[in-house]
């Protein structure tokens, strides 16, 4: 991280690569549910006292990822329609959900140099949806990917 005279300059959150199964999607523009898991709580009283305790559970709960990506013709249009469609098989008698998994990155840059990196694991497709069309707009046409996992960590 650069020092910029008495303090060190903070990373900026506009350079960073999405990878899965080791191909990177260049079109995502956003990542959001970078959460390194979250415990439950158990509350335990004191018999005849009225403290009560609070103790971690042993069940251990992620976020899913929600990835933001431009829809642009390229062949990560391609790769995510195949992944959701794996997943979500409409016409086809037994639907392939939370079967169809696949791991990845989170490759966090700052000024090209590697800072940081977040491992998922057993990603699936839970949704997808588009931007509003719309006439005489200007915006980008986006989708929303939501990706439900079983852990994520980050890695050195």
């Amino acid at each position: 991280m650069p020092r910029v005279n008495d303090f060190d300059e903070g990373y900026r959150a506009n350079e960073f690569v999405l990878v899965i199964e080791g191909v990177e999607s260049p079109s995502v523009s956003k990542v959001s549910g970078l959460s390194e898991g979250e415990l439950d709580t158990i509350e335990q009283p004191d018999g005849g006292s009225g403290h009560v305790y609070k103790l971690a559970a042993a069940k251990m709960k992620f976020e899913p990822l929600t990835i933001e990506r431009r829809v642009d013709g390229s062949a990560d249009d391609k790769r995510f329609l195949d992944w959701f469609q794996q997943t979500f098989r409409l016409n086809a008698p037994r639907q392939g959900g939370s079967s169809v998994r696949k791991n990845g990155m989170i490759i966090k840059r700052h000024f090209g140099d590697v800072v940081l990196q977040f491992a998922f694991y057993g990603a699936w497709v839970k949704s997808s949806k588009f931007t509003d069309l719309e006439a005489g707009s200007t915006n980008l046409f986006l989708q929303t990917i939501v990706l439900e996992h079983e852990g994520l960590e980050r890695v050195s």
